[in-house]
């Protein structure tokens, strides 16, 4: 009974989240890898929202087919561009 009483109380979650995860924090980051940037290729990142079942059915129609979805959306982004061309001035600001 006495070995119980000497134990230290364990810590909870919110002890653990105020000051004791230095460690584990960057125990996770080592694994984590940066995106690739190629440098000098004039290549432009593109993020933009798309709904969850679009998305999850954008790629496994692509992986059926054994396709990568940049590839398609890049193929789509050329024939856009060739059939409508980029000759419309845009307005300043964000496009809704």
């Amino acid at each position: 009974m006495n070995e119980l009483r000497s134990r230290p109380a364990p810590l909870t979650f919110r002890a653990l989240a105020a000051g004791h995860h230095n460690s584990y924090t960057h125990a996770q980051r080592e694994g984590v890898s940066q995106i690739k940037q190629k440098e000098g290729t004039g290549i432009k990142r593109v993020n933009i929202n798309v709904p969850t079942e679009l998305h999850n059915s954008f790629k496994a129609s692509t992986a059926a087919r054994g396709l990568d979805m940049t590839v398609v959306l890049l193929e789509y982004i050329q024939s856009y561009v060739a059939k409508y061309g980029s000759t419309t001035p845009l307005k300043k600001g964000r496009l809704v």
